[in-house]
């Protein structure tokens, strides 16, 4: 078994790893050689010296996958890979890629005679120990040539990974998903405010949400991870107020709006990363001078 990998940040470095301790030859390549470098020293994996060095490296009909940003960068490493590869080769999209532009990517590959499968990876820098789930679209036959790869990169052969249906359907479902945590994390987010606004009950809030860890109905690999940080620092007097937002929320508003499905939570979750990044700042201004025009009410001045 063999596979390439073309990007190797946080996620493609830890997956090319992840592939190699379970027996398979990886040729991995970036553009950063650095990263090149530092990939080559894990057993199993040969750094290319490019693109059509990786191609050349791997032989029969190859399966590709492309770890890199989702938008422009996806579609460059595409269009350069395609005069380097020959029909039946499977290119495997692992970023988090609008799923409209998978199913046209899957459209134009196959006139090429290429096999094309949108993967939507969740696992982030733990999936290198525990796996990472996946979420596959794509015909039976890109599935099949991938399938013995998703068995080593999720946390169990047959646990973990789904071929979701038609292409485009693995990274709506990462899509969703990634909807669903924004809502998630909102949630945990606005409780432990309002539990750290009662400063006379002296609530420990890492001890707290370690017991909620066991046998609570909100039990979590999110409430995990909340544990560790209110541990680390539980005031979060050093943390900036700032929530990045990385697409797929954007997306999955969009989604709800064009399907016409209500999706309250995961939108206003989305609105509160907004606001967080100071683009609420114009219309809280303008409310302030609303007030004191109807109500004579002060405006605070900086």
């Amino acid at each position: 078994m063999e596979i390439g990998i073309v990007g190797l940040g946080r996620m493609g470095a830890n997956m090319a790893r992840r592939l190699a301790r379970g027996g398979v030859r990886v040729v991995a390549w970036d553009r950063e050689k650095s990263q090149c470098d530092e990939i080559a020293k894990e057993p199993g994996v040969e750094a290319a010296e490019g693109l059509a060095d990786l191609a050349v490296k791997l032989a029969g009909e190859r399966v590709i996958i492309i770890m890199v940003p989702s938008g422009a960068p996806t579609q460059s490493a595409i269009d350069n890979l395609l005069p380097l590869i020959s029909n039946n080769d499977t290119l495997v999209d692992g970023g988090n890629s609008f799923y409209k532009d998978s199913m046209n990517r899957a459209l134009t590959l196959s006139q090429r005679g290429v096999r094309y499968v949108d993967a939507g990876v969740s696992g982030g820098i733990h999936g290198l120990a525990n796996g990472y789930c996946l979420m596959l679209g794509g015909t039976p036959k890109a599935i099949e040539n991938f399938a013995p790869f998703a068995r080593i990169l999720a946390p169990g052969p047959e646990t973990g990974w789904l071929h979701c249906g038609q292409s485009g359907s693995g990274h709506f479902a990462k899509m969703i998903h990634n909807g669903i945590e924004y809502g998630m994390m909102q949630a945990l987010g606005e409780g432990f405010a309002l539990l750290a606004g009662r400063k006379d009950f002296d609530i420990d809030l890492a001890r707290l949400a370690e017991t909620w860890r066991h046998g609570s109905v909100v039990r979590s690999w999110l409430l995990d991870l909340t544990s560790e940080a209110l541990a680390e620092e539980e005031n979060l007097a050093g943390i900036a107020p700032v929530v990045a937002d990385s697409g797929e929320g954007r997306w999955t508003a969009l989604e709800a709006i064009e399907q016409g499905t209500p999706a309250p939570v995961m939108t206003l979750a989305l609105m509160s990363r907004f606001s967080s990044q100071g683009k609420g700042g114009f219309s809280d201004k303008l409310l302030a001078m609303m007030r004191a025009k109807f109500g004579g009410h002060a405006v605070k001045r900086l």
